[in-house]
């Protein structure tokens, strides 16, 4: 083979290497973008799309109805007040990267220990999570609030409400980074709780369920008429609140 021979044979050896390495090139972004759109799919809260953070003993899965028995000592908190991290409870959810969504559930429970809650969670990590629930106080009354922890420290917000009521609907809606949480007694008429940011939550997420008992104690929560769908929190720009935007100095 001379030496023309040879400069052919290489050159034909990398026009095929380039050609493959393009062709898996492409079939990877190809792949890569239909995961994507997989996974900003609007999917049901069911069974097959269900993971746990630390599974509890007992637990029932079906898709139209959840059941929990708690776990004695167990709880979220991160450090703000009382200095303890609490991060042991747990969590049903699944994933998702679509950023306008409406999740709904409705919670029945028997709760009468000390703390005793269930409720609706977006868990990311021990350091960037939220819930919102009832928690027991006494036979009395019991708070209805939520916690945010960003970046390892939580907060709480809550107002009392009467210990016999043993129901109650979320509502967790997201835009973006940015999140708002309705309640409802009867699962018609919501009522706003809160809206929260969550430094971590602009990616693909994951939303759901939780139970806990803080004391020695467990009870059972229900989970039912769980919907994931449209975003139901509606927009509202800026300039519709009449006030004028200033630039960032």
């Amino acid at each position: 083979m001379n030496k023309n021979q040879i400069i052919i044979v290489l050159s034909l050896l990398v026009c095929t290497l380039f050609s493959c390495r393009n062709g898996q090139q492409q079939q990877t972004t190809t792949t890569n973008d239909s995961n994507m759109k997989k996974d900003t799919t609007l999917k049901p809260f069911v069974a097959e799309n269900l993971f746990w953070t630390r599974e509890p003993k007992q637990h029932t899965i079906t898709d139209s109805l959840i059941t929990i028995v708690s776990e004695p000592h167990t709880d979220l908190w991160q450090r703000t007040y009382y200095g303890f991290s609490n991060d042991n409870a747990p969590v049903l959810q699944m994933k998702t990267a679509n950023k306008l969504f409406s999740f709904t559930v409705k919670t029945s429970f028997n709760s009468s220990a000390l703390f005793d809650q269930c409720g609706i969670a977006i868990y990311l990590d021990s350091d960037n999570w939220m819930k919102a629930s009832i928690e027991y106080e006494n036979e009395e009354y019991q708070r209805l609030g939520s916690v945010v922890t960003n970046n390892g420290y939580s907060d709480w917000a809550t107002h009392d409400i009467p210990s016999s009521i043993k129901e109650m609907w979320y509502r967790l809606s997201r835009r973006g980074s940015d999140y708002y949480i309705e309640t409802s007694p009867n699962g018609i008429t919501f009522h706003q709780m809160r809206t929260f940011h969550l430094d971590k939550g602009d990616g693909e997420i994951s939303f759901g369920i939780y139970a806990a008992s803080p004391v020695d104690h467990s009870f059972t929560a229900q989970f039912s008429a769980m919907e994931v769908g449209e975003c139901k929190w509606q927009s509202w720009p800026a300039e519709d609140t009449g006030f004028k935007q200033t630039a960032n100095k």
